[in-house]
C-alpha cells in the first residue's frame, strides 16, 4: 500500500490578535496521496490560505500532527524546513512574485541558487522548464515584457525547476483573463501528469473542477471532501 505524501492530523491555528482569538483552522485533517490533484475551496476566511501556509512549512500547527513524506513537520530543525521549501515544494503565487529588474531566466534559475547548484547546470535547468512551459523564446525578458499569462508561466517554470514532488499554488488564475486562465490550467494538468502532485487554492468553483478531488473548507473546518465526478 503507498504511503501518503502528506497527512495533516486535527491541526487547529490559533491567532490573538489584540484580545481577540481567531480560530482560523478548528481541527482539520487532510490526506494527499502522491500524484493526486487537489483542489482547496472556501470563501474568504474559510482557513483555505492558512492550510496552505502549512502546508508549505511557511507556518505551523498551533495543535495537531503535519506528516511530510513520513516525517513530523514538527521535528525538523530550520535548516531542515528552508531545504523542504526550497526542494520537495514549488510554490506558484496569484501575484507571480518575480524580480522585477532580473530576465525570465534568472527568475526561474533562482531557487536553484539556494540550492547551491553551479551556474551551468542552473542555466540549463531553467531552459529546460523554460522550455516545458513553452518559454523559450522569452528567456531574456524581464517581467514587465511579459503578459500577465508569460509572467505566471514563469513563476511555474520556478516551481518546476528543482523538481520538487509537490506543487502548491495559490489562486494561481486569480490576475488572469479567463481565456489566460484556460491555458495555465492546461499547463498545470500537464505537469500533473508528469508525476507531481498538486494542490491547488481556489475560491473559483470553474477552476476547482480541473482538480481531482475537491476539498472545500468553511470558517476553519472540512465542509466536505469528495472525488471531481468530471
Amino acid at each position: 500500500m503507498q504511503l501518503p505524501i502528506i497527512q495533516i492530523i486535527d491541526v487547529t491555528k490559533k491567532y490573538v490578535i489584540g484580545t481577540e482569538v481567531i480560530n482560523a483552522l478548528n481541527g482539520v485533517s487532510l490526506t494527499v496521496q502522491k500524484n493526486e490533484y487537489v483542489a482547496l475551496m472556501g470563501p474568504s476566511g474559510s482557513g483555505k490560505s492558512t492550510l496552505m501556509n502549512m502546508l508549505g512549512c511557511l507556518d505551523t500547527p498551533s495543535s495537531g500532527e503535519y506528516i511530510l513524506n513520513q516525517i513530523p513537520v514538527a521535528k525538523m530543525s530550520d535548516n531542515e524546513l528552508a531545504e523542504v521549501r526550497n526542494k520537495e515544494i514549488g510554490f506558484v503565487f496569484q501575484t507571480f512574485n518575480l524580480l522585477p529588474r532580473s530576465t525570465t531566466l534568472e527568475n526561474v534559475a533562482l531557487p536553484l541558487v539556494y540550492a547551491g547548484v553551479k551556474k551551468e547546470e542552473r542555466e540549463k535547468r531553467a531552459k529546460e522548464v523554460l522550455e516545458q512551459v513553452g518559454l523559450a523564446n522569452r528567456m531574456s525578458h524581464k517581467p514587465n515584457e511579459l503578459s500577465g499569462g508569460q509572467r505566471q508561466r514563469v513563476a511555474i517554470a520556478r516551481a518546476l525547476v528543482n523538481k520538487p514532488a509537490i506543487i502548491l499554488a495559490d489562486e494561481p488564475t486569480g490576475n488572469l483573463d479567463s481565456k489566460t486562465s484556460i491555458e495555465i490550467m492546461a499547463l498545470l494538468e500537464d505537469i500533473h501528469k508528469l508525476g507531481n502532485t498538486i494542490i491547488l487554492v481556489t475560491h473559483e468553483e470553474d477552476i476547482a473542477h480541473y482538480a481531482h478531488r475537491i476539498v472545500r473548507l468553511r470558517d476553519g473546518v472540512t465542509e466536505s471532501d469528495v472525488l471531481n465526478p468530471k
